[in-house]
């Protein structure tokens, strides 16, 4: 064998074993989710805890009073709950909000130029200094959660101690908008939610999205509320609530949908962001990975260590011999067998994927399973090149030392 082939035959291996940990996950997160839906319904405690929902909107204008109505609109005691939102330039479509329901617990904080623009954590604990529950929830500005999704993440939250916080289950508002919608739709079931309840079901790991979540407000306060240098403040926070010992659960009937990007330009700058995100997170918490402190965080770590470095330099390694070997100029003895190994997987991978698809009503159509061999030969692409991207944004930013901006995901109608 020549070195070419000890190299792609190192990249197949990769690619597989990472592809095979998530047909595992896959496994576990369908059995976790039966089993989560079949259980009797968890009941609020009979003193009800006051819950402060913290969204934090910057030039939210087009969707903020839709995600306000379903907000008011939760099923939750009404005087055990507030909303807090944190305000930047959609201030005149939130006075029109408040003057429709003058009556409830509706506060917008308007932040200036001193201390706004600084990104969602910042903004994050700009109104945790202003909420009074002992519960803290947070929606994002594009969402229109569920009426039953607040009372169903405090009654899994309130159901056991040892919990810091409780995540629920987000769904594509506009799947339908175009190709790229429905390539997200996919993912978010698949690789998103159903990873979240397979890691939960093996390694009682779950990740905090950034949004329909509830967390204790002691614990946020204890572990210094959000870090303001994170992009992926969801992962970042995660990190350091399994660190302190505690735990997080998922509870997929608690739902929220949101509004996904819906052109390529878009997508790709907010996968760039939280590939940086990661990344942060990452190294980080990377001298952690052997020591007695990271163990709780072991898995992701090496999940994440994974994901954004093993298997990207795999993909390019294997995408290049591909293109080498049919334009004649590199040839590799394994090319072949490699071909026969990437026909495996895109089965492997398009039955996976579909099978996760069929716990929601309406997705398990022909037409979502040419979208998930689409996604395979075309998505999958597009997140490498996102990631490499994202790596060498990062890399410049410290070297230069330039400051990580949040970029403001766009808004549709």
């Amino acid at each position: 064998m020549s070195i070419l082939d000890y190299f792609l035959f190192l990249a197949v291996l990769s690619i597989w074993g990472i592809l095979v940990v998530n047909v595992v996950l896959t496994i576990a997160g369908y059995v976790n989710y039966l089993q989560k839906v079949r259980r009797p319904e968890l009941q609020l405690p009979v003193k009800v805890p006051f819950v402060s929902i913290m969204v934090p909107a910057h030039n939210e204008g087009i969707v903020i009073v839709k995600t306000l109505q379903s907000l008011l609109n939760f099923d939750y005691p009404k005087d055990r709950y507030e909303i807090i939102i944190i305000n930047d330039n959609s201030a005149e479509l939130l006075a029109e909000v408040q003057s429709l329901y003058p009556h409830r617990n509706l506060k917008v904080i308007n932040t200036d130029k001193t201390n706004g623009g600084k990104g969602k954590s910042n903004a994050l604990n700009i109104g945790l200094k202003q909420a009074r529950g002992s519960l803290i929830s947070i929606y994002d500005a594009d969402n229109t959660p569920q009426r039953t999704a607040l009372r169903y993440l405090v009654a899994e939250l309130m159901s056991d101690q040892r919990l810091a916080a409780v995540i629920g289950k987000f769904r594509t508002r506009n799947k339908n908008a175009s190709i790229l919608t429905r390539f997200i739709n996919i993912e978010t079931l698949s690789f998103q939610w159903m990873a979240q309840a397979g890691r939960e079901k093996l390694f009682k790991l779950c990740t905090i999205p950034g949004t329909n979540y509830v967390i204790r407000r002691d614990i946020l306060e204890k572990i210094g509320g959000w870090d303001v240098k994170a992009l992926a403040e969801d992962t970042e926070i995660s990190f350091r609530v399994y660190r302190m010992g505690y735990r997080i659960r998922f509870q997929p009937l608690a739902v929220t949908w949101e509004q996904e990007p819906q052109t390529l330009d878009v997508w790709f700058h907010q996968r760039t962001r939280w590939v940086k995100g990661n990344i942060y997170v990452i190294l980080k918490n990377a001298r952690l990975l052997f020591t007695k402190t990271g163990r709780p965080i072991r898995f992701d770590l090496l999940y994440f260590l994974s994901i954004y470095f093993l298997l990207m330099t795999s993909l390019i390694l294997s995408d290049s011999m591909f293109v080498l070997s049919v334009a004649g100029i590199a040839h590799s003895d394994l090319v072949g067998f490699s071909n026969i190994l990437w026909l495996m997987a895109i089965i492997t991978f398009v039955i996976s994927t579909f099978v996760t698809i069929t716990t929601e009503k309406g997705e398990m159509t022909i037409a979502n399973l040419m979208i998930i061999v689409f996604m395979y030969l075309v998505y999958s692409q597009m997140w490498l090149a996102v990631a490499a991207h994202g790596m060498v944004g990062y890399v410049r930013e410290q070297v230069f030392h330039q400051q990580a901006k949040w970029y403001k995901t766009k808004r549709y109608q």
